[in-house]
């Protein structure tokens, strides 16, 4: 049952929150995917949505904030069987931890993202998050937000994530799909789960997503058939500003991971890579003259 994922520790969000959704659909995508509980990470930052490891009865670990992302690349570089998840909030992943997040697309790591999008900063009182649109006055804001809004999807794009995706935490059956493909995904997954605030949101309401949320057709096909990915096919849907879109907008595996582009420069990391390796033979001399002569010396 997918009640097998979660912990004994009390979930103390609010009432209502969104993040209730997000964690269902985690619990039934990691039972219909078997996944193992010790060979799952869940990682998160700060944030509302930085206490998702707790609540998950799976390895996890709780970052500091902005740096979920760092924290689950060497995870995954240091051992590539495990399953890496992150939950990170709108104002974590996009904000402190933006760079972050842009460096991830460059590479291609085989981990998968849930950006918890509520477009406030919950856990601080309901400031503007970075997905807040400009002009816009939450309960929380004493004036109209005076910046300008970051689309999460159009971001992943430029940045060359491989599996680009947006569910709804009023959805969890469609979004538990998102996340099991995501997991399969050989590549970096994201997944923008657009979710209310209950206390400090009064805007992106429960209704305002029934409301204006719709799925993608079924006729859509996000798959990258040549070279040429659909990017402007894709920006085209993301402009329209009277619905938000759900469903996967981009499936790329036609890219290399960063295991393969490792494992050309390194031979040997994919059968050994250093999470299995003992301390003293990470690297032996021989190699080591090798690598440093190649890497150093050659190159003054």
């Amino acid at each position: 049952m997918a009640h097998d994922y979660e912990s004994d520790i009390w979930v103390d969000w609010c009432k209502g929150c969104g993040n209730f959704g997000i964690v269902t659909s985690m619990y039934k995508a990691f039972k219909e995917l078997e996944l193992s509980k010790e060979n799952t990470v869940v990682v998160s930052g700060i944030g509302c949505s930085g206490k998702t490891p707790h609540f998950i009865d799976t390895s996890g670990v709780h970052t500091l904030h902005g740096r979920a992302i760092p924290y689950a690349t060497g995870i995954k570089i240091s051992n590539p069987e495990l399953d890496v998840v992150v939950n990170g909030g709108d104002g974590d992943l996009l904000g402190i931890g933006a760079g972050h997040f842009v460096a991830l697309g460059r590479r291609n790591i085989n981990i998968t993202i849930l950006l918890h999008n509520n477009r406030v900063y919950g856990l601080t009182k309901g400031q503007a998050a970075p997905t807040l649109e400009k002009d816009v006055k939450t309960k929380a804001l004493f004036k109209p937000n005076i910046q300008d809004r970051v689309e999460p999807l159009k971001l992943a794009l430029t940045c060359g994530f491989t599996y680009v995706a947006r569910g709804s935490s009023l959805d969890p059956n469609q979004l538990k799909e998102l996340i099991v493909e995501g997991i399969q995904h050989q590549g970096t997954a994201f997944i923008d789960i657009f979710q209310p605030c209950v206390t400090y949101n009064d805007i992106h309401t429960w209704k305002y997503i029934q409301d204006n949320v719709e799925q993608l057709d079924e006729s859509y096909d996000p798959e990258v058939k040549d070279d040429k990915e659909n990017i402007d096919q894709v920006y085209e849907m993301l402009n329209d500003e009277d619905k938000i879109y759900t469903g996967v907008f981009l499936k790329n595996e036609k890219k290399s991971t960063f295991k393969e582009r490792i494992q050309k420069i390194l031979p040997g990391y994919e059968d050994t890579p250093p999470a299995k390796r003992e301390i003293d033979q990470m690297i032996d001399q021989k190699e080591f003259e090798e690598l440093f002569e190649e890497y150093f010396i050659n190159r003054l």
